[in-house]
């Protein structure tokens, strides 16, 4: 049978099938194999004397470590449109950090109420320019709720962006908290607050929502410096174009990057903070 994790406490794992919620433990040599089940693990399993065993753990197409889980495929990267203005260098690394995980990322600008049809045309046109798709809402009064809906449709779904930005009124309005705190995991758990720390996936729309904000750290160190450029969409079509193969586009001569910065076809301040992440990357520094 195959199925779903959608949360795990304590050594047990509760995995959706087709037609019900099951409890189930992990088999012991996924330990000595060094590889624990995680939220979003797409697993085989077996029932035996009416007790579940995941047999097996499937590939997965992403892993996020805070918060844990797999199998992401798409973020709403939450900002405040206003109140603070809009921090565009804090809005790259978010989008970097879904890049390196081969994450979809969508900009939802919240208190779309706050700015005027000009303003957010100038600023839907200036993400749009980077490669990212935009959608204005507001969590409070759930504007725009039912366009994220559509989006979370065969997605495992995470949000993520600064704090006071919205995310968690933005993850009760998606997820209908009221059904959540009654749904089958948790009476399974006999529960009747939702005051876990744990990852959970929340089926919502024929897909699935992560119930905790993303990236609790925006270090990206760990990125190789050689891999950097390629979490950047508005770079791809010259990434291969430059005159020296491997190019970093920092200090190399002959560089299509550079030039397109030139041209105005990349925008310059995008540019610049790549190359001030690159030399984050060199330097081994810690984003604070």
């Amino acid at each position: 049978m195959k199925g779903k994790i959608l949360k795990g406490i304590g050594g047990f794992y509760y995995i959706s099938t087709e037609d019900k919620i099951i409890e189930c433990k992990a088999r012991g040599n996924f330990r000595y194999k060094g590889l624990k089940p995680m939220v979003g693990d797409n697993v085989e399993i077996k029932i035996e004397n009416g007790k579940g065993r995941i047999e097996k753990i499937e590939e997965r197409h992403s892993e996020l470590i805070r918060p844990t889980v797999a199998n992401v495929t798409l973020a709403f990267v939450v900002f405040a449109i206003k109140n603070p203005d809009l921090n565009f260098d804090l809005l790259n690394r978010f989008l970097v950090l879904c890049e390196s995980n081969n994450i979809k990322a969508i900009v939802c600008l919240n208190k779309v109420d706050l700015v005027d049809e000009e303003e957010r045309n100038l600023l839907k046109e200036k993400i749009n320019e980077i490669g990212y798709d935009v959608l204005f809402i507001n969590a409070k009064a759930g504007i725009g709720i039912e366009s994220l809906k559509e989006r979370i449709k065969g997605n495992v779904t995470v949000l993520c962006g600064p704090s006071g930005a919205g995310k968690s009124t933005l993850i009760n309005k998606l997820t209908n908290k009221e059904h959540m705190e009654t749904g089958s995991v948790s009476e399974k758990l006999g529960r009747g607050k939702h005051t876990t720390r744990h990852s959970e996936l929340i089926e919502v729309e024929n897909g699935y929502i992560v119930d905790t904000p993303g990236f609790s750290t925006l270090d990206i160190t760990f990125i190789e410096k050689e891999d950097l450029k390629n979490y950047f969409p508005d770079f791809e079509e010259y990434n291969n174009s430059c005159k020296f193969r491997g190019c970093m586009h920092h200090k190399e001569p002959g560089c299509s990057v550079k030039e397109a910065v030139e041209e105005g076809k990349i925008n310059k301040f995008r540019y610049e903070f790549y190359i001030r992440t690159l030399e984050e990357i060199l330097n081994g520094r810690k984003y604070k």
